[in-house]
């Protein structure tokens, strides 16, 4: 077993920077934590790197530090401050992990595409709330929350690790995708009742909008179905991560149904 006292270590430097988006992208590495995550990481697929394990703790996670290192990481025991400094929650769970980012493909099948979706919690909701509806993927444009920051790992809870991602230019991904015979489906004031069960197809994109300003134009002008969820009560509008699932939910039935 080897040990890890200071927070000046040069892996727990490189992990700590992965905290920021920056790094992520030039290390192509990411921060997952606690066993569960960990275990789900692994199974997906991802190359594992370093491995930090609280040393108090050692003994309850030693079948996951093993199996780790089985895989091929670098496991180390920490203090308990050491991994604080890691990982950027208040108390962490005692194991934190690097692993390889996932592959950046592409992704087939029902889509949803977040169009400057900013809270990293909404992002990983909406991102568990696809892998639970059988979406195939999501795409991710400029502007949105770092798909693989802890916020949002922690908010979708291992779907991330099922559910493949694509980031890049929201207008030049959904061309891309209309050029292959995809609809795109919108959410828009002057929609059609979400009820009325429109039929958008296997090949269908939900467009999900920035909480503060919706779907910008230029990606509300490509859209082909218009929908719009009806407010009941006195609330003026639903939080971005909510609509969403309704969406899902009803394009999922419906084509099930079909």
């Amino acid at each position: 077993m080897r040990e890890i006292t200071s927070n000046q270590n040069p892996v727990v430097k490189a992990m700590r920077e992965l905290r920021e988006s920056r790094a992520r992208q030039s290390q192509m590495r990411m921060l997952v934590e606690g066993e569960k995550m960990i275990r789900e990481a692994a199974e997906s697929g991802l190359k594992v790197y370093d491995v930090l394990v609280d040393a108090q703790k050692w003994e309850k996670y030693a079948p996951v530090a093993q199996l780790m290192e089985d895989a091929g990481a670098n496991v180390y025991a920490a203090p308990l401050r050491v991994i604080e400094a890691v990982c950027d929650t208040k108390t962490p769970q005692g194991v934190v992990a690097s692993f390889a980012l996932p592959a950046s493909g592409m992704p087939e099948g029902m889509l949803v595409a977040l169009d400057g979706v900013q809270d990293p919690g909404n992002v990983g909701t909406i991102w568990r709330t696809a892998d639970a509806a059988g979406f195939g993927g999501l795409l991710v444009g400029e502007g949105s929350a770092d798909p693989f920051s802890q916020k949002v790992q922690r908010s979708a809870m291992g779907s991330a690790f099922r559910v493949p991602v694509k980031c890049g230019n929201m207008v030049e991904m959904l061309l891309a995708k209309k050029a292959q015979g995809y609809r795109i489906v919108a959410s828009a004031l002057d929609g059609t009742d979400f009820r009325e069960r429109i039929d958008a197809g296997e090949k269908a994109i939900l467009i999900v909008g920035s909480e503060a300003r919706g779907i910008s134009p230029e990606v509300m002008a490509l859209a082909d179905v218009k929908l719009r969820i009806p407010m009941l009560g006195k609330a003026e509008s639903l939080n971005a991560a909510v609509a969403a699932g309704i969406f899902m939910y009803q394009m999922a039935v419906f084509k099930k149904e079909k």
